[in-house]
């Protein structure tokens, strides 16, 4: 068997020759969803949660002390 780039894991193109061509499945139930509805998922997530606060707050700080 073929190795792969760093010679310890097997080739994944001969692991995965019998699925590799096969064609993307395609819900017959469940219609297409667009990219945008897709994006929209993840666009209640808050990796930073309070980080706008605390940017504002500071910017409040730098605005005080220059004026």
């Amino acid at each position: 068997m073929a190795k792969g780039i760093i010679n310890k894991e097997p080739d994944p193109r001969i692991v995965y020759a019998d699925i590799i061509d096969l064609p993307h499945h395609q819900s017959s139930t469940h219609p297409h969803m667009s990219l945008y509805d897709r994006a929209a998922q993840f666009a209640p997530f808050a990796a930073l949660t309070g980080y706008d606060d605390m940017i504002t707050q500071e910017a409040r700080k730098i605005n005080d002390s220059i004026t």
